[in-house]
């Protein structure tokens, strides 16, 4: 592993505009006036006070969506405006691409090259995908018994909150908002404490590209407070959320003792890397390791239990302990940088206290293990070997760069290991032969299977996954229609020639 001093980056961070909640399309301090400190995982160094929206606050943003939903202009636009004001929103995203990458690299130590080239043109895409979406949205004509005519119309379910990880800022923010805008709801979204600054920048862009106020709101705050507001408010008639399993159980919760609102969930993972032996290792043990460290290991279908077949395990282990040591980790806004540090204080020492767990379990740790000597949340890629299904580091989401290695016989046997899990969010599946590809793919609970690929994803894909995982997905028409209520109409039909 090499890397970099994150201290002697040449970037030129841009100044920070927006640290106010955003509510029926104004900036504005939080009702108590209280501030908490959003931290720049590089150095630990403040890099705005941003306020702190609690209870008040959010009565006054669902106040916004509501009058917005019941009695204002956006609902009731053709689909065709709809779209055309989405599309300017895209490009306006498009336009400030730089600076909205260095909010969320700055904010949560993602490399500034992806965040620029992949994370914020995915944003536009999903915009732009429900944009165009957003007049194919029809009911259907019923075939009724007898002599009824009937019909279904889909409409747009109301006010929704949206509560945002803080591993995809950017990207999780707008799977949520781009369908429930296209689909004619208002919005009320929490985003991380972690990282506030993305979202409240798209504020300030979907109002100069056309959105009404009050159609998105912006409440930055804490979970328990701000986040607990919106979960059980009684006027919210939907709560969508991307996080951890814990947190989406006390959603439920809160939705379930309030108004019986629905709940959409995308969770925690604990994904299977599968490789059989008749794949070329060279190229298949650098996606696998890719799978496992990609953005720190901080996304939910990261690859960490790895299952590779007896046949090339010493040769794939090798593999990857190669890649590890030469992979570069250091400042996000290094263009030479392949890792970050990690999101904040409490994360990093999460991910230190699984290796240790690993190492008192009986694991080998091959490669890394350690955080670097230097301010920051930095810490190595690291591997284990030796890991049986019953350790902690492969039962429980790490959410860091840790591989688990494992090896295996047949098909059947992996199959089964694999899905021994309480998670069903991704997996993979490395084979040259179809039939194998065919029977894991269908063996395996998991809300996504990647053949031959891993983090595959497009707009028109749905996203989501089984068990302790979630249900409801984002993405496709799927992710549209979990914002919609579907409305039966029946009328008599008198001396009709036919039904």
């Amino acid at each position: 592993m090499q890397s970099k001093d994150s201290s002697k980056s040449n970037f030129n961070i841009p100044k920070i505009k927006f640290t106010q909640l955003f509510i029926n399309g104004e900036f504005v301090d939080s009702v108590s006036g209280k501030t908490f400190e959003t931290i720049d995982p590089r150095n630990e160094e403040v890099i705005a006070s941003i306020a702190e929206g609690d209870k008040d606050d959010v009565d006054l943003a669902v106040k916004a969506a509501r009058e917005a939903f019941d009695n204002g202009p956006w609902p009731r636009l053709s689909p065709k405006e709809r779209r055309r004001i989405m599309l300017k929103f895209a490009d306006l995203i498009l336009e400030h691409v730089e600076e909205i990458a260095a909010l969320d690299a700055m904010d949560a130590g993602k490399l500034f090259s992806v965040v620029k080239t992949g994370d914020i043109p995915n944003v536009a895409d999903v915009l732009c995908y429900y944009a165009g979406a957003a007049d194919k949205i029809h009911g259907t004509t019923l075939k009724m018994s007898r002599e009824l005519q009937g019909y279904t119309l889909l409409e747009p379910i109301g006010v929704v909150g949206l509560i945002i990880p803080w591993n995809f800022p950017s990207p999780m923010l707008m799977h949520k908002v781009a369908p429930a805008l296209a689909a004619g709801c208002t919005v009320v979204v929490k985003p991380a404490e972690q990282t506030p600054l993305s979202a409240l920048y798209y504020a300030y862009l979907a109002k100069q590209a056309g959105i009404p106020d009050g159609v998105i709101n912006v409440v930055t705050g804490f979970g328990p407070t701000a986040g607990a507001a919106l979960s059980s408010h009684m006027e919210v008639d939907k709560i969508g959320f991307t996080g951890s399993t814990e947190v989406g159980r006390l959603i439920m919760q809160a939705a379930a003792t309030s108004n019986l609102k629905p709940v959409s969930l995308e969770l925690g993972g604990k994904s299977p890397f599968i490789v059989f032996d008749d794949v070329d290792v060279d190229k298949v043990a650098p996606l696998a390791f890719v799978g496992a460290v990609y953005n720190k290991g901080e996304i939910c279908v990261a690859g960490s239990r790895l299952f590779i077949q007896e046949g090339i395990y010493d040769k794939f282990v090798k593999k990857l302990v190669e890649m590890a040591k030469t992979w570069v980790v250091g400042d996000p806004f290094d263009p030479n940088t392949r890792q970050g540090p990690q999101i904040d204080k409490i994360q990093f020492e999460k991910v230190l206290s699984y290796i240790e767990h690993g190492k008192k379990e009986g694991a080998t740790l091959l490669t890394g293990g350690n955080s670097l000597d230097r301010k920051g949340y930095f810490i190595e890629p690291t591997i284990f070997v030796d890991v049986t299904d019953e350790m902690t580091i492969a039962k429980e989401e790490i959410f860091g760069p840790v591989l688990s290695v494992k090896k295996f016989k047949t098909v059947e046997e992996v199959i089964k290991r694999a899905n021994c899990t309480k998670y069903g969010l991704a997996a993979g599946v490395m084979t040259n032969d179809l039939n194998i590809a065919n029977t894991v793919s269908r063996s395996i609970r998991a809300g996504v299977i990647w053949i031959n690929c891993y983090f595959a994803s497009d707009p028109d894909c749905p996203y989501g996954g089984y068990k302790c995982s979630g249900f409801e997905r984002d993405l496709g028409m799927e992710g549209l229609h979990k914002f919609l209520q579907v409305k039966s109409v029946v009328t008599p039909i008198y001396n009709s020639p036919w039904l």
